[in-house]
């Protein structure tokens, strides 16, 4: 499992540390914070592939193949 977050999502805010403190117990997950940027627009970063796709390429490419 992949989870991106942006630094300025207020929806599920990252100062929270749910994700540190979770992600843990997901077997092969990754927890990947994007800092604040001129790019990121909070909750509505995840709807900005440019801001994230980088970091979903590198997690699919290191997957186990079948």
């Amino acid at each position: 499992m992949l989870a991106i977050n942006s630094a300025d999502d207020l929806v599920n805010p990252p100062e929270l540390g749910l994700m540190e403190r979770l992600i843990p117990r997901v077997r092969h997950g990754r927890y990947i914070l994007i800092p604040t940027s001129e790019q990121t627009r909070g909750h509505g970063t995840h709807t900005m592939a440019a801001v994230w796709r980088e970091h979903l390429e590198t997690f699919l490419k290191a997957l186990p193949q079948r």
